[in-house]
């Protein structure tokens, strides 16, 4: 993976960080958009507010001019949802004027990225405690619930490196697959976050966490177990 290629993943990944922290939550990240089963193009991100608004999100290296404001407008306008641009600002003011116009959203983020080492090292720090954080709330969450037909699935899905490939290891269709992991990207922050890495990550912890709640489980029967042949031998002896 070439250097620009490599500064652009990590440019998207703080911006979606601050997305987040502006109050929106991602639930896809490059979605493609379809007209009658055809891809013609796609969005960097599926996000909601916390109204529950649901935008479509472009996230641009530079700054946002005319065509990148259409654009956002248009495959917005396709996924019926609205409008959301990260950018470093406007290229002109008619950019600016085109965008207040569509009811374009832009976060601008001059400020933001003109940050010292200190300071992103402070920002790396604090999102690595926040994803460990998310993988050991998730380890001991027990609300979200998986059936045992399903952890098959959850185990493919942590040894796959796509959603196909998951569905050829536990022999499921990919419907089926799909489904499941849109369950896991509603109910899980950590899988909404770095795509399918993400979402493998969490399969990986709940399908650990199964294994371990089932260990618990074996030792707490056997544990009662012996209690009940103490006691046959006490009454014995």
């Amino acid at each position: 993976m070439g250097s620009a290629r490599k500064r652009w993943i990590a440019s998207e990944r703080l911006a979606f960080r601050i997305l987040e922290s502006h109050g929106y939550n991602i639930l896809e990240h490059h979605k493609k958009i379809k007209i009658d089963d055809v891809e013609v193009t796609e969005v960097d991100a599926i996000a909601v507010d916390k109204n529950g608004q649901k935008y479509a999100v472009e996230v641009k290296a530079g700054k946002i001019d005319v065509q990148g404001v259409r654009q956002a407008y248009t495959n917005a306008l396709l996924l019926g949802a609205k409008p959301l641009i990260i950018a470093r600002g406007f290229a002109d003011d008619s950019a600016r004027k085109l965008a207040e116009s569509l009811d374009v959203k832009v976060i601008e983020l001059d400020d933001v990225f003109l940050v010292d080492a200190t300071e992103l090292e402070h920002l790396v720090y604090t999102a690595a405690l926040e994803a460990v954080s998310e993988a050991l709330l998730l380890l001991l969450d027990t609300s979200i619930k998986i059936s045992p037909a399903d952890i098959s699935i959850i185990k493919a899905i942590s040894e796959s490196s796509s959603l196909k490939e998951a569905a050829q290891r536990a022999n499921v269709s990919l419907e089926k697959v799909t489904e499941i992991a849109e369950f896991l990207r509603t109910n899980i922050p950590l899988a909404r976050r770095g795509g399918f890495k993400g979402l493998k990550l969490a399969a990986r912890i709940l399908y650990n966490r199964t294994r371990l709640q089932a260990l618990l489980e074996s030792l707490d029967t056997n544990s009662t177990r012996i209690e009940e042949l103490l006691e046959k031998l006490e009454r014995i002896l």
